[in-house]
């Protein structure tokens, strides 16, 4: 029995889509949804309300909600704004954090490194997002948190699937170390320049990473 408010069936369904549980373009029936949670549909309506809002479900008049679609153009340009809310995150972070917060930081860093080695880059990313997250809380700026936050779980689904290109994994905990010896050392401007680098759009990885995307999964181009 899972049961539970609109806010739990949102948590739930936004993990599954950010996790790629649930694809781009997957069908979300209220009914379906409301026997699986054990629920009435008034909650699923309203937790995929909730999920319209942060752009991650499309809901479509007298049909079934669907896990949203997105162009090419539309994730370059999340990524680019993503790339410059984590350069200021980190930006912060480098001073504001405590010693404790850094330290702590590092540890997660090298927790890991045993997914790199074992090139497995689901456990990594569940991680991965832990450690995002210590440097968007380390900001210490609520609400540059919960919009950084938000966005992430935009493009959670195409982050997580940009460490299955090639040698993404290992690059990225690269770049991790970097970051985190820059935030120990207090150095803003340079997590800043690192934390741009590591989501920009203009990386190489990046493009490898767009080159296998799976293009029935997203809209064509508006242009």
């Amino acid at each position: 029995m899972v049961g539970g408010s609109a806010q739990h069936l949102k948590q739930i369904l936004e993990q599954e889509i950010i996790t790629g549980a649930l694809k781009p373009g997957t069908r979300l029936d209220e009914i379906s949804l409301a026997k699986r949670f054990e629920v009435s549909r008034t909650p699923v309506r309203e937790a995929l309300n909730q999920l319209s809002t942060l752009g991650i479900v499309e809901l479509r008049p007298r049909r079934s909600a669907i896990v949203a679609m997105i162009s090419l153009q539309e994730i370059l340009e999340l990524f680019e704004v993503m790339a410059e809310m984590e350069s200021f995150c980190g930006r912060l972070a480098a001073t504001r954090m405590s010693h404790d917060e850094k330290q702590k930081l590092k540890a997660i860093h090298l927790a890991t490194e045993k997914w790199v080695h074992q090139k497995m880059p689901d456990d990594y990313y569940a991680l991965n997002m832990v450690f995002h997250e210590a440097i968007y809380h380390g900001a210490k700026n609520n609400f540059l948190t919960q919009e950084t936050m938000r966005l992430r779980n935009r493009v959670g689904l195409y982050r997580r699937l940009q460490l299955r290109a090639q040698d993404r994994i290992k690059q990225s905990f690269d770049e991790h170390g970097k970051i985190v010896d820059a935030i120990i050392n207090g150095d803003a401007n340079l997590t800043a320049s690192l934390m741009k680098a590591h989501v920009s759009v203009q990386t190489g990885s990046f493009k490898d990473f767009v080159a296998t995307l799976s293009w029935n999964s997203i809209k064509p181009n508006k242009f």
